[in-house]
């Protein structure tokens, strides 16, 4: 997976649920020909949602977007993809702040 743009945002989390602070991301990427989702990547966006605790961080959830209506397609990242995703977004995160 190629991370070709993103957009990041600190969200505020009313609840108190998840500790530290949380920031979404909302990723375009590249997916080699021989994936699944190849097809359908150009219309693809993953919306990830970091939490982040002093030195600790995590993605507590993801979605694929369907570009065209926002629909929330069930495909799941594989654990190398995820490990990608994660090092991207604790990578840029500090960005809004």
């Amino acid at each position: 997976m190629n991370i070709t743009s993103y957009e990041v945002e600190k969200i505020k989390d009313p609840t108190g649920i998840i500790a530290g602070d949380r920031y979404e991301f909302l990723l375009g990427f590249e997916v080699p020909e021989d994936d699944e989702l190849f097809e359908e990547a150009s219309s693809l966006d993953l919306r990830v949602i970091l939490a982040v605790l002093d030195t600790e961080s995590k993605i507590v959830q993801y979605h694929f977007l369907d570009r065209k209506d926002g629909k929330v397609l069930d495909y799941g990242l594989e654990e190398s993809e995820e490990s990608v995703v994660l090092a991207f977004c604790v990578e840029h995160y500090s960005e809004v702040e």
